[in-house]
């Protein structure tokens, strides 16, 4: 057959992850009364999980302003920087990848289709190589046209990861760029035509160094939003970067650790985007709001939404599961996300297996889930990395202890065999913004305490958790961290999705910014290799859980919960409903009644 649409892996890819968005969206806890449970359904009746499944109040109306709040302060609003999942369902506000999930509720969110590309890539190679179209008539906010130099320049400047430490490594490392290639900064008028050509200025074609089928989830990341080479201003260019979307950066609105406010870009044609609605003509984003207070605000109808998606806070939830008509703006979706701590083996004494292991057995399973709202709204408890949803789980458990409470005798021998039978001290980061990840810190705190080892906790601020502190690795042996709390969501549904960022060694890099700072073992990146080119979907899911039982034979990994997030939707918000690949609101949708 002919492979412009590629009847390998990534359709599989694609087909698999059809498959597993019901299950993302089939929460234990199904919408009542006023969720039809279907893709293409929608209702105006408040109720629990309406917007799970299907638009909760439905609506064409145009004008307003959204206003949404941030507990802290995102890595970057620089889509060449950004690796946080709610960076990337918002950043489609005001840019636009090549491909991006289709902006509807239920299982249809999990497909791709074209946004500045015509449609999705197209492969004459079995997937090494991937062309794509873009459409005519795309301009920038300042009126320039929008070609395929700019969609390369974008990929070839976040190439640097000491200027951009926070975005994902696949076009770094998958694309085949010249040797010693640093990015646009550092190697100046080097040609890079053997990792990206643009025969002309509506055409980009990618050359891989192996074939990836699934590379049209590559092309969905911020790191493809075009960017004017006159106007990249490096790491200023967060403070505003140029729209290619419905909404652009107010001049001047943008306040280091204040927030920003979007406007209208008068250069975007509905015409040329056909996904974005863009109904609202304003949205205000506030940094570094008081959590609990942002619940409060979005109850009062002062807020519309808590941007980053994790839910309300423990002081709230039980408010809202006991109020009707609270519990009636609530979503409870289950999502491909893992909360976990990393435990790395370059610091002393978890350079010693037995040591972590001495930690797996140790911790109170229940305590990390209580720390998060508990199973109802926190979590199932996990027991392997890959999260049930995704293709290639495999149901094991290496560290059983009784009633999921830890075990004292067990940890106690591992702690001898590792040469510490008193146990030892120990640092653990946490994100300070976060009051979960702090009382799961301190749920290490108190069990660990049981079997002699002593933790010092460390709140470090969460706009730099990893490009500085908990995934930057010389700071992480120089000040002793030895466990850092972390989350993760997958960047597509399948296993390479979730995997390649958070397993693969060659990702961990001493400039900082990696979601991976404990799993070092080059069998792993083998098999994630192999993984990647392998054509048959069984096969290649059985890798996916060959590599998950691997990492967690290695103890570098401490799995806490498979998540779910108990969401409060904005008084007066229209068009609201659960995109299953981000796991919480898609924002492009959003529009307001009043």
């Amino acid at each position: 057959m002919k492979n412009t649409k590629l009847m390998g892996a990534a359709s599989m890819i694609a087909v698999a992850a059809l498959g597993l968005s019901a299950c993302a969206g089939s929460s234990s806890n199904p919408g009542t009364g006023g969720s039809s449970g279907s893709s293409s359904g929608g209702t105006t009746k408040a109720s629990f999980n309406a917007a799970l499944n299907a638009v909760y109040n439905p609506s064409t109306k145009t004008g307003g302003t959204l206003k949404f709040a941030d507990d802290a302060q995102p890595d970057s609003t620089d889509p060449g920087d950004t690796y946080y999942g709610y960076m990337w369902d918002f950043i489609r506000l005001y840019g636009r990848s090549l491909t991006m999930f289709k902006v509807v509720p239920g299982q249809a969110s999990s497909e791709l289709v074209g946004d500045l590309a015509t449609g999705k890539g197209t492969s004459p190679d079995q997937g090494k190589t991937w062309t794509y179209h873009l459409r005519p008539g795309l301009k920038f906010e300042d009126g320039t046209p929008i070609t395929s130099k700019d969609v390369k320049y974008a990929v070839e400047r976040q190439y640097d990861k000491t200027v951009f430490p926070d975005g994902p490594t696949y076009l770094n490392d998958m694309l085949n760029w010249p040797a010693g290639y640093k990015g646009v900064y550092q190697s100046k008028g080097v040609n890079t035509d053997s990792a990206i050509t643009t025969p002309d200025d509506l055409t980009i074609t990618f050359h891989l160094k192996s074939a990836f089928s699934g590379f049209d989830y590559v092309a969905m990341t911020p790191q493809v939003m075009p960017v004017e080479q006159a106007k990249d201003t490096g790491a200023k260019y967060k403070e505003h970067p140029i729209s290619s979307g419905p909404y652009m950066f107010k001049p001047g609105s943008y306040v280091e650790g204040k927030g920003y406010t979007l406007v209208r870009n008068p250069n975007w044609s509905k015409a040329t985007d056909p996904n974005r609605p863009a109904l609202v003509d304003e949205i205000d984003m506030q940094f570094n709001q008081n959590a609990e207070d942002i619940d409060n605000r979005i109850i009062a109808g002062d807020l519309d939404v808590h941007v980053t998606g994790t839910g309300v806070t423990s002081a709230t939830q039980s408010r809202v599961l006991t109020t009707p008509d609270l519990k009636a703006r609530a979503d409870n979706p289950t999502i491909a996300r893992l909360w976990y701590v990393s435990i790395p083996s370059t610091v002393k004494p978890f350079d010693n297996k037995d040591c972590r292991i001495a930690v797996q057995y140790a911790m109170d399973r229940t305590s990390y889930q209580t720390a998060y709202g508990g199973e109802f709204t926190g979590g199932q408890l996990a027991t392997t990395l890959l999260p049930p949803m995704i293709p290639g789980y495999q149901k094991f458990d290496l560290y059983p202890t009784p009633g999921n409470k830890g075990d004292v005798t067990k940890a106690k021998a591992e702690l001898a065999k590792c040469g510490q039978p008193n146990g030892f001290t120990t640092n653990m980061g946490y994100r300070a913004e976060r009051p979960k990840e702090k009382a799961v810190a301190e749920a290490f705190q108190q069990a660990l305490a049981k079997v002699g080892i002593t933790v010092n906790l460390k709140g470090y601020p969460k706009k730099d958790y990893f490009s500085t502190y908990c995934g930057n690795p010389p700071y992480v042996v120089k000040n002793d961290l030895g466990l850092c709390v972390n989350g993760w969501g997958a960047d597509w549904n399948d296993g390479y999705g979730f995997l390649a960022q958070i397993v693969d060694s060659r990702v961990i890099r001493d400039s900082g910014g990696s979601s991976n700072i404990s799993v070092r073992n080059p069998a792993v990146d083998k098999l994630l290799d192999q993984a990647q080119n392998e054509l048959d979907v069984s096969k290649r899911n059985a890798i996916w859980g060959q590599i998950d039982k691997m990492v967690m034979e290695d103890a570098t990994i401490y799995p806490g919960v498979y998540a779910n997030a108990l969401l409060l939707r904005g008084k007066n918000l229209t068009n609201v409903f659960i995109n299953q690949q981000f796991g919480y609101y898609d924002y492009v949708a959003l529009g307001k009644s009043s």
